[in-house]
C-alpha cells in the first residue's frame, strides 16, 4: 500500500459562535475541523486542517455541576506553586482560555496538535479581526 499525500491543501476558514453550546460537544467538533477529519483528503501524518473563529465564548454553557466543581490547575515550578480555579472563575475572568483548554486536550499530543492549535482563535464577545478572511458560518447542528 502507498501513503496518499494530498497535492495541496486547502484551508478554510470557519467562525462558529458558541452562544448556548455544551463545553465538550462543542470542543469535539473543533478539534474536528482543526484535524481536518471532515476533509477527503485527511492524512493522519499531516496538517490538512482549517482555520476556525469562535465568538461568545462568554456564553458557553457547562451542564451540571461543573461551573462550580470543575477545577483548572496550573502550576509556576515553585513549591507551593499550585494555582487552582473553578471553572465559573476562568469563565469571569479568561471565558476564551475555557474553550482553548477543552480544544487543546482533544487533539493529538504532538509537534503536530501544537500547529492544529495554533489555527484556533477564540474570541469572549461577538466581534473578531478576521473579517478580511471571509469565514464562512458554520451551524454545529449540521456536524453530526
Amino acid at each position: 500500500m502507498k501513503t496518499y499525500l494530498p497535492r495541496e491543501i486547502h484551508r478554510n476558514w470557519w467562525v462558529i459562535d458558541a452562544t448556548d453550546q455544551v463545553l465538550g460537544r462543542l470542543a469535539s467538533r473543533i478539534a474536528l475541523l482543526l484535524m481536518g477529519k471532515r476533509k477527503p483528503e485527511y492524512t493522519p501524518h499531516l496538517d490538512t486542517g482549517d482555520f476556525v473563529v469562535v465568538v461568545n465564548a462568554e456564553k458557553v454553557r457547562l451542564t451540571g455541576k461543573k461551573l462550580d466543581q470543575k477545577m483548572y490547575y496550573r502550576h509556576s515550578g515553585y513549591p507551593g506553586g499550585l494555582k487552582v480555579r473553578t471553572a465559573r472563575q476562568m469563565l469571569q475572568s479568561h471565558p476564551e482560555r475555557v474553550i482553548q483548554l477543552a480544544v487543546k486536550r482533544m487533539l493529538p499530543k504532538n509537534r503536530l496538535g501544537r500547529r492544529m492549535l495554533k489555527r484556533l482563535k477564540v474570541y469572549a464577545g461577538p466581534v473578531h479581526p478576521h473579517a478580511a478572511q471571509k469565514p464562512k458560518f458554520l451551524d454545529l447542528s449540521q456536524l453530526r
